[in-house]
């Protein structure tokens, strides 16, 4: 997601140490595209496909709880055709639009390999890379481990680029039975289809569930099962099939937890007064819904823009597929981002190794409910104590080896902020059992460090770049929630 989900640099590790209008559809050659067909209904007529096909296209996939249609058409009139039918309240293409996962602000630069000689024993677990995993220390994971690991029925779901599940830290938590692809809006539960060959869901993954295994690094969670639900395909695109398809599945599969580090496309900004783009994100905010209903936590990152979530803003970066059809525009609260700002998505801003809100995190009162740490290379850079202010994590194997290399990287973003409370709601489950998704809110909110605004209105300063403006006290302000997660706390002060 381009700003949103990471801040990218990394650092390898390699293995060396480890209804229809009547009549025939009007016919005009185009653009074979992917479309969101959304029904008045919240349920799908029994003659959707007919009416599909009559406007032009095909049905490629339905879901009758939501009213929601996956169409797929080459005819140019598809749209204003099915618009003429009376059930139908929007449609919108997909195609030609997406936000890149892997764009925005670098903060280190380069490729780091690290030798063998650097591994040390580690007081997180006995994992030899755990003395690098200063985020863990910060929001109390070792002493919630004392406590609990997770537990296997819980099952985690990552919707993102997919997972390597060949990598040793996480193919022992790896839940193949609930692990899907849902790229083009259909799910493929073939391993080959929900592989990542990108990098961004394996590191989500790895903060969440890497295991206890004296590899490399340990997860928030290292006990509970992960199931990739890949959404965003190879180039990091996060279009809205994909995304439906993937909080459908997470409720249908009985997902307990599903972490979202991205934001959905084609647009940063959804807004509801508009009529294309009020079909996705109506469409979306359904099936997020939906999958709360049956008992999915959803937990989502703020975003890396440095903006403010609860005030009038400016769009420069949507739509940006093809390059270069950014169009600057101005939106109000009737815009939103998805999924972060649906009501009872968890929303996590991202913080650094001296609990400074990072750079590039968006933040915003009544949308920020916790903060957790995302990593900042430019104001909080740790050093000498540790190599790196970025969050490390697993990655795919090709970055250093064949399949199977225990391979390692550092990043930087909200991206890597959510996972770390996705990880706590699956150690509260763990521990407590299943309780509905309000619960798990209160019971992480609740258990948080509280954090004040700072001073500096150009903060982290002193460059008016990153000039950011915090609202609220120390209960409960725009840039950290109601504060730091506690993992900790989480364990055993949950209400």
């Amino acid at each position: 997601m381009k700003r949103m989900s990471v801040v990218f640099s990394m650092v390898l590790i390699f293995s060396l140490f480890f209804g229809s209008s009547p009549g025939a559809a009007t016919s005009q050659s185009g653009a074979m595209e992917n479309y969101i067909v959304l029904f008045k209904a919240s349920s799908v007529p029994n003659n959707a496909a007919q009416t599909i096909a009559e406007a032009g296209g095909t049905l490629v996939n339905s879901y009758n709880e939501i009213g929601v249609v996956i169409a797929r058409s080459d005819n140019a009139a598809f749209r204003s055709n099915l618009l003429a039918n009376s059930r139908v309240e929007g449609v919108s293409a997909t195609g030609n639009f997406g936000v890149q996962v892997d764009g925005g602000f670098a903060d280190e630069g380069g490729l780091e390999a690290f030798a063998s000689d650097q591994v040390s024993a580690s007081p997180i677990d006995d994992e030899p890379l755990g003395w690098r995993q200063w985020d863990m220390r910060q929001i109390f994971v070792p002493e919630a481990h004392a406590v609990t690991t997770g537990s296997p029925s819980v099952v985690v779901g990552d919707i993102d680029t997919g997972v390597d599940y060949t990598h040793p830290d996480l193919a022992p938590n790896i839940d193949f039975s609930r692990s899907v692809s849902c790229i083009g809006g259909v799910p493929d539960q073939n391993p080959d289809a929900w592989f990542d060959n990108h990098f961004h869901g394996t590191h989500t993954a790895g903060t969440i569930a890497a295991a206890d295994n004296g590899i490399g690094m340990i997860g928030v969670a290292p006990n509970v099962k992960i199931a990739a639900i890949k959404a965003g395909n190879d180039d990091g695109y996060f279009f809205p099939e994909a995304v439906i398809c993937a909080f459908m599945w997470a409720g249908e599969m009985g997902i307990d937890v599903t972490n979202n580090s991205y934001f959905a496309d084609p647009w940063l900004f959804n807004c509801r007064n508009d009529a294309e783009q009020r079909a996705i994100w109506k469409a979306e905010q359904r099936a997020i819904r939906w999958a709360m209903s049956k008992g999915v936590v959803v937990v989502a990152a703020m975003g890396n823009e440095n903006i403010d979530l609860s005030k009038r803003n400016v769009d420069t970066i949507s739509p940006d597929f093809p390059p270069g059809s950014e169009q600057e525009r101005e939106v109000t609260n009737a815009c939103v981002v998805i999924p972060v700002e649906i009501p009872g998505v968890i929303g996590v801003t991202g913080n650094g190794y001296f609990l400074r809100k990072t750079y590039y995190s968006t933040y915003g009162v009544g949308v920020a409910q916790v903060v957790a740490p995302g990593g900042d290379n430019v104001f909080q850079r740790p050093q000498p104590v540790f190599p790196s202010g970025s969050i490390l994590s697993t990655i795919p194997y090709y970055f250093c080896g064949g399949p199977g290399s225990a391979c390692y990287g550092s990043a930087s973003g909200t991206s890597m902020a959510s996972p770390h409370v996705a990880g706590v709601a699956a150690l509260i489950l763990s521990q407590f059992g299943k309780m509905p998704q309000g619960r798990i809110q209160a019971a992480i909110t609740s258990t948080a460090d509280s954090m004040d605004c700072p001073p500096n209105p150009f903060y982290p300063g002193p460059s008016s770049a990153f000039e950011a403006n915090c609202a609220g006290g120390s209960g409960y302000n725009g840039f950290f929630g109601h504060g730091q997660v506690n993992a900790f706390n989480a364990v055993t002060h949950t209400p």
